[in-house]
């Protein structure tokens, strides 16, 4: 018996193995679509072992910025991989960690100071808000509360859920979650109000830190905002000795036109978390950096003020060096001059949305573009309207996963004009057939 169950199971196709072993993220076990089985990929394309070719409109969640097996980075990574694979991050270092350490504090705001290490986005937030907290308790003083932005969305740890949206992604775990005060998202016509909460907040000298997304919340919708109030939010934080952490999990590496979201404020954070385009897409990597003055705070010889927070693969060399070949191709004057052109036929193209009257609102910041479709529901990510979006446009072998309805557009940089007019083309034909 147990060898004809065996036999079965060895028979099984891949997506048969596929539904039988594996549970994927963000999506139901029962009446999801079926996964498409990727066996290579290159450029913004993903293939099957049919040669089916699908193209990544949204670099493989956020996070593909050169490419699928770019080989200068693939030749990085192998060479690495013959020299030093792993070790032990707590008593020793190696050369790729050091090397990244400090380009990355070459790109940051002067203010960085230190790098901390650990292994996704997730992990990133979750290290700045233990970093912020401990702060406060390491200079003996009670400062409890986190504020953070509605609609904000910063990981699926338990302190990143904190800090974000409470909704149907986080309603098993509400009751688990700190206290966090929320102050609206900015939408043009209310940063008097913000301001005036946010004031009240910070007076109660209980605040310890200031947590966004500066410029543009990814999962609540692809929303923007504008950088002049955040410029504000932050100089009033830091009157009140608050810190600010800056989320560029998804905003760095030129998502939004700039190296950094922040960049387009005058003010720095105190903290900064990174990750996503960090390593190109290719490995796993999370980085938090903080200035001086957090770092005073944990260098004493007290035992107690030690910042104790690890993981096993923290400052993996692998990935550092992937990391650093991200940070060559960056700087090349032909990455730079495709992320203009992205944000220039973005915006051309939003130009041509607008004018559509079934469309309720486009925006687009830098290589990402984004516009709502017209609908009776409200925009919510369970917005009916995505999965019939969804399998539309992978009918057209274009990978979009909507937001509910609303569609957006986060290519990897090497993306050319015929892909781009590809995806275009298809938005036009999906309009015009809703």
């Amino acid at each position: 018996m147990l060898k004809n169950s065996e036999e079965t199971l060895q028979s099984l196709t891949l997506s048969e193995k596929d539904a039988q072993y594996i549970w994927h993220p963000f999506t139901p076990l029962q009446g999801a679509v079926t996964p498409v089985i990727i066996s290579s990929a290159k450029g913004c394309w993903l293939y099957t072992a049919e040669d089916r070719a699908v193209l990544d409109a949204i670099s493989s969640w956020w996070v593909n910025i050169h490419g699928h097996s770019h080989p200068y980075i693939a030749e990085k990574i192998a060479a690495q991989a013959k020299t030093l694979e792993h070790v032990i991050f707590a008593g020793f270092s190696h050369p790729p960690a050091i090397h990244l350490a400090e380009r990355l504090l070459k790109v940051l705001p002067e203010n960085q100071d230190k790098i901390f290490y650990s292994d996704n986005g997730s992990t990133a937030v979750e290290v700045a808000i233990k970093m912020a907290f401990q702060y406060w308790y390491n200079k003996g003083e009670q400062r409890k509360k986190i504020i953070a932005i509605e609609g904000a969305y910063h990981g699926d740890t338990f302190g990143a859920m904190a800090v974000g949206d409470r909704g149907a992604f986080t309603a098993p775990f509400h009751s688990f979650l700190f206290d966090v005060d929320f102050i609206p998202f900015p939408t043009g016509d209310n940063d008097e109000a913000i301001l005036n909460r946010f004031s009240e907040l910070l007076a109660t000298e209980d605040v310890a830190a200031f947590i966004f997304e500066p410029l543009l919340q990814g999962s609540a919708g692809m929303r923007t905002y504008e950088a002049p109030l955040l410029n504000k939010l932050i100089k009033l934080a830091q009157k009140h000795q608050t810190l600010c952490i800056a989320d560029e999990v998804m905003t760095g590496f030129y998502r939004t036109g700039k190296f950094f979201a922040t960049d387009y404020v005058e003010a720095s954070p105190d903290i900064f978390c990174l990750s996503k385009g960090l390593t190109g897409g290719t490995m796993a990597l999370g980085v938090t950096s903080c200035s001086a003055a957090v770092v005073e705070a944990y260098d004493a010889a007290e035992w107690t003020k030690t910042f104790f927070h690890g993981h096993s693969f923290t400052a993996n060399p692998i990935a550092c060096t992937t990391a650093l070949a991200s940070l060559d191709l960056l700087q090349e004057e032909s990455c730079l001059q495709n992320i203009r052109f992205i944000e220039q036929r973005h915006q051309r193209f939003a130009d041509e949305l607008r004018q559509n009257n079934k469309i309720k609102s486009v925006r687009n910041l830098g290589t990402m573009l984004a516009f709502e479709l017209k609908n009776e529901e409200s925009t919510t990510y369970f917005n009916k309207a995505r999965n019939s979006i969804y399998s539309y446009f992978m009918d057209q072998n274009i990978l979009l996963r909507p937001l509910g309805n609303v569609i957006y557009i986060l290519p990897p940089y090497v993306i050319n004009e015929e892909e781009l007019s590809t995806i275009y083309e298809a938005i036009h034909n999906f309009i015009k057939a809703v």
